[in-house]
């Protein structure tokens, strides 16, 4: 491979970071999702997974070269570059949009999730019993999450570090929202959106630090379980992004959570805290419902796009 070859394969996988992270962002929206419909996923998972005994061996012996080999440095790097640029560029952006245009970004982000269904779900190589019980079973879950009630605000240090260990793992899974689950954690809008749009280390650096130890630990069961259940994963995996999609309807209401004398409860930033939402049926005859139809239209090319490119790539791998 010469240079121009290899320089451009490494913007590419760092656009590929920048979806991962920008989905990330958005809750009920999997950066996992988008590492797997654009064929990055398992290498990811591996690369990760390489981060152990070894490759501290050789780091601590100088053998730096072998050490970059070993975890696939060059990868990594492009990959998480895009991401925490996509991540801390965005937040504010996307904070806004979603205050000023909900129905159509949720309907965007609908449209990805829909089309990454289909296109996930078609890489299962044999459809049995069992794996469309794993199927169901992965949908049923994603409902549930999606019904449970929001915890509250939390920001001790011990409560960030689960927050880290938690939503990391649920991020690099294709399906399972990390912002969401930090929803559900109570932590959202401190983590997400108040930390890391004003770059507050005292939130950041713990979350980041059970993130990291969340990460490594992960990617090793979860290479495995790949290794070894793969269609049945990638069933589960599929069923959850297809429960998700009820997470990410556009036309709903938010439910914030009220004291007992029914005044709303603020978080630390002063904003109302979210409980769940209660969901609507849109009307078809408004301007904003063909808007918000474009907007889903857009994410399905989206990740076809990105399917497109992904399965490019690894044919180019593969000569």
């Amino acid at each position: 491979m010469n240079n121009i070859s290899a320089f451009w394969q490494y913007i590419i996988l760092g656009i590929k970071g920048m979806a991962m992270g920008a989905a990330n962002v958005i809750p009920g929206v999997s950066g996992g999702t988008i590492a797997l419909v654009s064929g990055i996923f398992e290498q990811l998972i591996n690369a990760l997974k390489s981060i152990n005994l070894t490759a501290a061996r050789l780091l601590f012996t100088g053998k730096w070269k072998s050490f970059a080999k070993h975890i696939q440095l060059d990868f990594l790097l492009a990959v998480f570059a895009g991401i925490f640029i996509s991540i801390f560029s965005l937040a504010k952006l996307l904070e806004s949009l979603l205050d000023s245009y909900p129905v159509l970004v949720w309907a965007f982000f609908f449209g990805l999730i829909l089309a990454s269904v289909f296109f996930v779900g078609k890489t299962i190589s044999r459809w049995k019993f069992t794996i469309i019980l794993f199927l169901i079973a992965g949908a049923a879950i994603a409902v549930s999450i999606s019904l449970f009630r929001p915890g509250q605000e939390n920001a001790q240090f011990y409560y960030l570090l689960i927050c880290g260990v938690v939503a990391i793992c649920s991020m690099i899974l294709p399906g399972l929202s990390g912002s969401f689950i930090l929803i559900l954690l109570g932590n959202y809008k401190l983590i997400m959106l108040d930390a890391v749009s004003n770059l507050n280390l005292e939130i950041l650096l713990p979350v980041g630090l059970g993130a990291i130890v969340g990460l490594l630990a992960f990617s090793h069961l979860l290479s495995w379980i790949f290794k070894h259940f793969r269609n049945q994963i990638i069933a589960l995996l599929t069923g959850f992004m297809a429960g998700s999609l009820l997470i990410l309807w556009p036309w709903k209401e938010d439910i914030y959570s009220i004291d007992s004398l029914g005044n709303q409860i603020l978080n630390r930033s002063g904003k109302p805290l979210l409980e769940g939402y209660s969901y609507l049926l849109p009307d078809i005859h408004s301007l904003e419902f063909w808007i918000a139809m474009v907007c889903v239209l857009a994410g399905i090319l989206t990740i076809s796009f990105v399917e497109w490119q992904g399965n490019k790539a690894n044919r180019i791998k593969d000569e």
